[in-house]
């Protein structure tokens, strides 16, 4: 709780000074006109020697994780269905909140609203710990006055996100390891095995067998330019990463993720599953269609994406039906198309792209559960390849050398 020192004037005209400790400048306000003073100047204290101010504590705190995030919205859908308003919810999870850096970001946004700041907009200023997505809803619970609904909703969404990850990740785990170990056997192979065998490989007078020799080149030139191959690969590494990050290459980035094998299908269901979800939040909360177009743009995350979405927008302001659009857009499937054709004809279109969003989650989470066991088919194909290149050519010499020692005996 921060420390204020303030500056008062008392009933007779006597000024006074003092220190109180307070959640807000309003309750220091308060407390000193409970004891009939009259306040002329509140400043926060500032931190004595061996204490930790605010600032100080991103210095040595840990960023919120995904579960603080997930919990602190699910506390502030508790709070604000039970009618507790925004300033007292936050001050109240300031208390029981034991990330030090969301409580700073917490106590940063109660001054915020305090000063007049909306609460998307003070949650704006921590994009580390409230993503795009977050505060647009936000933002739109704000301008329909259901933020319980937004918090819901975000909880929702974050709970299948942190889900849709963990399955990713534990459908990744096995062939990652795979890859490393394959890349390390190729590495001790390279620098330390193969070498051996070429001075045995040497007294051979004919010609070698096509494996051995490719293993031999292969040997060689991983031995003689491995430096560079290194200095290469990080160069390349680093120069795709400074790329994704300039417009044209994160727009290109964002399209080619769709498109990639196994990932891309999940990648592209889970985004328009996002827009999906955005979007019938958007409409059931009562905002324009083409506000609604506007959020939903930001809140995909994705570039691409995004530029279709506005390509939609532009077509519903041109007078295009929200069907019409949405076809030329190229995103959404023949089924997903007639599902928004129902909701247009009913006007149920929040519920339809709520089934929308669901249709997707569904196809995701299914998607997710069969891709390790599409990936391993590939990475046993692959080891048996590199294992039968390798078996073929150190074995085929000693084979030939065997040969020829048993036709001169």
């Amino acid at each position: 709780m921060p420390t204020y020192h303030y500056k008062g004037r008392k009933i007779g005209g006597a000024q006074v000074t003092g220190q109180l400790s307070a959640q807000s400048t309003d309750a220091v306000v308060e407390a000193l006109l409970k004891q009939s003073i009259q306040p002329l100047e509140i400043k926060v204290a500032t931190a004595q020697k061996g204490e930790l101010k605010t600032s100080d504590i991103g210095l040595f705190a840990e960023w919120p994780t995904e579960d603080d995030v997930i919990l602190f919205t699910r506390q502030m859908y508790s709070l604000s269905k039970a009618g507790v308003p925004v300033i007292r919810s936050l001050q109240g999870l300031t208390e029981s909140t034991h990330n030090k850096k969301l409580v700073e970001a917490m106590n940063r946004i109660i001054e915020r609203l305090q000063g007049g700041t909306d609460l998307s907009g003070a949650m704006n200023e921590h994009p580390r710990i409230f993503g795009q997505i977050y505060i647009r809803v936000v933002r739109i619970g704000e301008s329909t006055g259901r933020m319980e609904e937004a918090f819901d909703q975000l909880y929702k969404y974050l709970s299948v996100e942190k889900e849709t990850r963990k399955k990713v990740k534990s459908a990744m785990r096995y062939p990652t390891f795979v890859v490393i170990a394959i890349t390390i056997a190729m590495g001790v192979l390279n620098y330390f095995v193969i070498p051996k065998f070429e001075g045995v490989f040497k007294q051979f007078k004919s010609e070698l067998p096509l494996p051995t020799r490719i293993l031999m080149g292969t040997s060689k030139f991983t031995i003689n330019h491995g430096v560079e191959m290194l200095v290469f690969i990080l160069l390349a590494v680093f120069s795709f990463r400074y790329y994704i990050r300039t417009p044209k290459g994160k727009l290109w980035w964002d399209e080619k993720k769709l498109t990639l094998p196994l990932a891309g299908s999940i990648l592209n269901r889970a985004t328009l599953g996002r827009f999906a979800r955005s979007f019938a939040m958007g409409s059931r909360s009562g905002l324009p269609i083409v506000q609604t177009m506007n959020a939903v743009a930001e809140a995909v995350d994705n570039t691409f994406v995004e530029s279709k979405v506005k390509e939609i927008r532009k077509g519903i302001e041109r007078g295009e039906s929200m069907l019409q659009s949405c076809h030329a857009s190229g995103l959404f499937t023949p089924l997903v198309l007639q599902m928004m054709a129902v909701g247009e004809e009913t006007g149920n279109m929040d519920e339809m792209m709520q089934e929308v969003a669901e249709f997707y989650e569904r196809e995701v989470e299914y998607d997710v559960s069969k891709l390790s066991s599409s990936i391993e088919p590939i990475m046993l194909g692959v080891i048996g390849v590199m294992v039968l290149m390798l078996a073929l050519g150190i074995f085929l010499p000693m084979w030939e050398m065997g040969s020829a020692a048993l036709k001169k005996h």
